[in-house]
């Protein structure tokens, strides 16, 4: 697996991962927890690329009995993994066009990699959460403005041929590079020659910063993280889950130090089919 396609944008850094996904792939959903882990810790070392893989695409057989299969693995997912996602939303509100929605993440990513990056993360949430058909044009806008980004031009890139190609660009990459399942993370260093590390599915943490230790000549150091209050402030809304790997607690420390802010008026707690979802509060301010 070569990195011919090796994308070097201004933040250059050691080591680049390919990461493929898919916006309705609850197991790339459930490997979030991780990923905010590794790049608060380590992330002057390396660089996230997206690449949609369309494994999902058969979604537009949208037989009764498909949506009930999608629902099942949703549920597993969420119960094994402590990241809700909501099966009942393939009975009540199904994602009409999984294909808009994979060119809609490109189409936010040419106004660049972090602005696709917070699109992605908030169609997530309207997904997995919000149980939201995140194929319908409003349900995009209104991300895109969560997001940050210009929402004229996300949505006049939407249609446009730029997005499409980079969405085709995806799906040849993910052919070539031979990535079978999602999520697949493939991790890059500088030297081109060097092959990648191609890992699939979801790993423990020590996983993925053991892979990091390899892949640098020298011993990283790790970065602590900010306080709870800045995390919840920087990405507003977060699972019980994800404060629970990101700082080593137990879910039920969590939702402790959860309550006292609570208290104090700075998160708002929102219940989830499985766990608790909270909201930064003063994030309007």
């Amino acid at each position: 697996m070569s990195s011919s396609h090796h994308c070097h944008g201004s933040e250059k850094k050691p080591i680049e991962i390919y990461m493929f996904i898919d916006p309705l792939c609850p197991e790339c959903w459930a490997l979030e927890p991780v990923l905010k882990k590794l790049q608060i810790e380590y992330g002057r070392y390396f660089s996230i690329k997206h690449v949609i893989s369309g494994k999902l695409a058969m979604l537009n057989i949208s037989t009764k009995q498909h949506f009930e299969n999608i629902a099942d693995l949703w549920e597993k997912t969420a119960s094994r993994t402590g990241m809700s996602c909501d099966g009942s939303l393939w009975f009540e509100n199904p994602v009409s066009s999984p294909h808009i929605v994979s060119v809609a993440i490109k189409a936010a990513e040419l106004q660049g990699r972090r602005a696709g990056n917070r699109f992605l993360r908030k169609l997530q949430e309207e997904l997995f959460f919000g149980k939201q058909n995140i194929s319908n044009q409003e349900i995009l806008k209104d991300c895109a403005k969560a997001a940050g980004l210009d929402v004229e031009e996300f949505i006049s890139d939407l249609h446009s041929d730029s997005a499409a190609k980079a969405f085709q660009c995806d799906l040849k990459i993910t052919s070539e590079m031979e990535v079978q399942e999602i999520p697949t993370l493939v991790f890059f260093n500088e030297n081109i020659e060097d092959e990648g590390i191609k890992i699939t599915g979801i790993y423990p943490y020590q996983v993925y910063e053991q892979i990091l230790f390899e892949m640098l000549p020298n011993t990283p150091e790790r970065s602590n993280p900010p306080p709870i209050e800045a995390f919840l402030k920087h990405f507003n809304l977060v699972a019980s889950k994800e404060i629970a790997v990101v700082y080593n607690m137990s879910v039920g420390e969590v939702e402790k130090e959860m309550k006292k802010l609570q208290l104090k008026q700075v998160v708002e707690q929102l219940p989830a089919k499985y766990g608790v979802f909270w909201r930064y509060v003063n994030s309007q301010s």
